[in-house]
């Protein structure tokens, strides 16, 4: 018990810096929240499915994500601003996940909209430059033997919309996307203005499974978190 203690703590910080956001259900989660975080959308849809690569070379597709939480969001490597600033907005959720039990169930996931430029070894040093832990985080791409547009159309899937420049430049929308761990896609996160704090407690209501109460179901999603320790 003693080791759980620096994460017990952590999650204490989270919940008395949200108390307001406690909630019975995922609803009602998402009503608190919109009115406190003016750059969360409500989604609630199946996710757009795929099949990609990692840097490794392995097939990765939204199969093998279930039963995970999936933090997910659109980049490419010769991004001069936004998407370096986007990845270590990701870090930084990441380094806050992972000082909770819920490193084990969240799975932050990068895809490349360039596919022909950002090759495995790219994609293998992206992470560390931005500071992004492998233990639960993945860069993808398209892979050999699929069309080079294959993330691009992904992305469009997930509602983006970006041209490629005379320079080279694809210009899209900033979007963080939170698929839960059946892999609904409920909900996204804009631009790089919301707190990560928010993000990161919505991530903890889909981990711990919160749903519509019932009469066996009377407390709230904080009362299951402090349940763990």
């Amino acid at each position: 018990m003693q080791s759980l203690k620096p994460m017990a703590a952590s999650l204490a910080l989270l919940a008395v810096s949200a108390s307001p956001l406690a909630a019975h259900s995922l609803d009602e989660l998402e009503a608190q929240l919109g009115d406190r975080e003016q750059y969360f959308q409500p989604i609630g849809k199946e996710a757009p499915d795929f099949t990609l690569e990692d840097a490794e070379g392995r097939a990765v597709g939204m199969q093998d994500l279930r039963g995970k939480v999936v933090v997910l969001h659109f980049v490419y490597t010769s991004c001069p601003d936004v998407c370096p600033l986007h990845a270590e907005r990701i870090a930084a959720i990441q380094e806050m996940v992972n000082r909770t039990p819920m490193r084990e169930l969240v799975q932050l996931v990068t895809v490349t909209t360039d596919p022909e430029h950002d090759t495995s070894e790219v994609l293998r040093e992206y992470g560390p430059t931005h500071g992004l832990d492998p233990v639960n985080w993945m860069f993808l791409t398209s892979g050999p033997g699929r069309p080079e547009d294959t993330t691009r159309k992904l992305a469009e899937r997930f509602g983006h919309k970006f041209t490629k420049t005379e320079d080279g430049y694809q210009i899209h929308g900033v979007v963080t996307h939170v698929i839960d761990r059946e892999g609904r896609w409920q909900a996204n996160f804009h631009d790089l203005k919301f707190a990560p704090t928010n993000l990161v407690v919505y991530v903890n209501a889909l981990v711990n499974d919160v749903h519509p109460p019932n009469a066996h179901q009377e407390h709230s999603f904080w009362d299951k978190i402090r349940s763990l320790f």
